[in-house]
């Protein structure tokens, strides 16, 4: 099998001009990058106003593992095989980001014949809207530093500052720093830190924000420190929101590809879902919906982070309604979550996955509580056997559970039309979607709910900072946000060592920070950290070009 990137470079792509004539897109919306992208102008939504919607799928997973579960794949796919079957279909994907593209993971097109393209500009620096993020949150942290040095009339204590700078790369060593040192001309010493930017309040403002009056709003109510008397300053008091929404006109508009079978994607906005909500634009998925009968989407890691903050937030903020679920789960994963060694995936090993489907069914009670149709699809590897799919297939319909074998990697949208049709039809059943917690509940009790309903956890135990915070964010009317759980993806609890289906377990909340402006309270539990840090053999060694001027090793 050649490699994704392989598979990518010989793949033919069409026009962009082409592919938005697909989408329904009028040329004059249409802002080309290049032969193979585009940005879309906002003003489209005035035309499409008056369209009735599409159907909304989410994709969603167990718990990511070091087998890989093909979320994107799967959904990539999906896409294709609507189109396959004549349904008019636009997928909704994030945006890499360049730290685990450089990092461990790698990057976020899909996989063998289910990609999008071009892939290697995706991955890299695309249309800049990442560049553009890192842009106004540094001139946010530039602006506020500039204030507290020229006199600090808002009365900003240094040393409760907490926006962050940030850089879109995997960098241990900007955690903690120390800022302004040696000279008096060089601003007000402090401690500072670096965070990535797929985890600012920048990038979740641009991916919950309806137009740009929205998102000035949103950004002028973001809290970036507290005064020596323990009051708020926002980005409005700074009086640098219409900076920051200048830097940001192009970056809200959605990005423009298309799959390996030219089939229309929007790719926009990438927050990470561990520490961030981890759903693409609502922008492009509320344009999405105006033109096309079937918009794709999905949330980043497993149903316990994604797909919960998919439905308890973006959701809610956006009026969306959900039609289907699809839970992808593997025969290699399972085998993980069942205890097999990493190194000994390749043996069948058909008991290791009825212990470790455990982990799906408790994805399953709850996706279920959403009250949304949702159907399993079972992503093929080439080295499952028949036993080990049968025993997933068998356990989903002895259990009352769709099921459906997807071949999307191998075969592209063809291995994916049983899928298609099965979600075609799901999606004509009555969605009586809800989300899972009220607003006017308190933030412990949302905690909560989420950590006993969503992980199948015990109780919460909080820091004594957090408990303080708890009581500060009342005080502050922040208690009526949704919460933002920032949590490990590799497990239900927030050890990333359990796997599997623990129970009795409980999760430890470190402490809370507030995103007035993306509009909710960030929870931090375990040892969950805003910027990670590069493996002892990053991706980055392994890439480069050849003589030719062709790329390699990104995939």
């Amino acid at each position: 099998m050649k490699t994704d990137l392989q598979i990518a470079q010989e793949n033919t792509m069409d026009n962009i001009e082409k592919i938005a004539r697909k989408a329904k897109i009028d040329p004059d919306y249409l802002e080309v990058y290049g032969k193979n992208k585009a940005k879309i102008d906002l003003k489209i939504m005035d035309k499409i106003a008056d369209n009735r919607n599409g159907k909304l799928i989410l994709v969603t997973a167990i718990n990511p593992t070091k087998a890989g579960e093909g979320k994107s794949t799967t959904t990539i796919g999906l896409v294709d095989g609507l189109a396959q079957i004549n349904k008019m279909v636009i997928g909704c994907l994030r945006e890499p980001s360049l730290g685990p593209v450089f990092g461990l993971k790698g990057g976020a097109t899909g996989g063998g014949y289910a990609q999008v393209v071009p892939m290697e500009e995706i991955n890299l620096h695309f249309t800049g809207d990442m560049h553009a993020i890192t842009a106004a949150n540094n001139l946010i942290s530039a602006v506020m530093d500039n204030h507290i040095y020229q006199g600090n009339e808002l009365n900003i204590d240094p040393t409760k500052v907490v926006w962050k700078r940030c850089l879109d790369m995997n960098d241990r060593t900007l955690r903690s720093i120390t800022i302004a040192q040696d000279k008096k001309t060089n601003g007000v010493e402090r401690k500072d830190g670096f965070i990535i930017t797929v985890a600012t309040e920048i990038m979740a403002i641009m991916c919950l924000s309806k137009d740009l009056q929205d998102f000035e709003k949103r950004v002028s109510r973001a809290v970036v420190a507290y005064t020596y008397d323990d009051q708020p300053v926002t980005v409005g008091d700074l009086k640098v929101e219409g900076a920051v929404t200048l830097v940001m006109k192009e970056a809200l508009k959605p990005n423009l590809v298309q799959t390996l079978e030219k089939t229309p994607v929007f790719i926009h906005g990438g927050p990470f879902a561990n520490i961030a909500h981890g759903c693409n634009s609502l922008i492009a998925t509320r344009m999405a919906l105006k033109l096309s009968d079937y918009v794709v989407t999905e949330a980043g890691f497993g149903a316990d982070l994604g797909a919960e903050k998919f439905f308890d937030i973006k959701c809610r903020y956006g009026d969306l309604k959900p039609n289907v679920v699809v839970i992808v789960a593997t025969a290699r994963a399972l085998k993980l979550h069942g205890g097999v060694p990493a190194d000994q995936l390749k043996e069948e090993n058909v008991p290791a996955i009825l212990e470790g489907i455990k982990n799906l069914e408790k994805h399953i009670e709850s996706i279920k509580q959403y009250r949304v149709p949702y159907i399993v699809a079972i992503n093929k590897f080439s080295a499952d056997t028949q036993a080990e799919v049968n025993a997933i297939l068998n356990w989903c319909k002895d259990n009352g559970h769709r099921v459906v074998l997807s071949d999307a990697w191998a075969s592209g949208g063809a291995g994916a039309v049983d899928l298609a049709q099965e979600v075609v039809r799901m999606c004509e059943e009555d969605s009586k979607f809800e989300p899972l917690y009220d607003l006017d509940l308190s933030l412990e009790e949302k905690i909560g709910t989420i950590v006993r309903k969503i992980y199948g956890g015990r109780s919460v135990i909080f820091s004594d900072r957090a408990k303080a915070q708890l009581e500060e964010y009342k005080q502050a009317g922040w208690d009526k946000l949704p919460v933002c759980m920032a949590k490990t993806p590799n497990s239900l609890t927030d050890d990333a060592k359990i796997v599997g289906r623990p129970t009795d377990f409980d999760i430890h909340v470190q402490e809370l920070r507030i995103s007035a402006g993306a509009g909710f309270v960030v929870v931090l539990t375990g040892n969950i950290m805003t910027m990670p840090g590069l493996p002892k053999d990053p991706a980055a060694l392994h890439m480069g070009m050849n003589e030719k001027g062709i790329s390699y090793g990104i995939f």
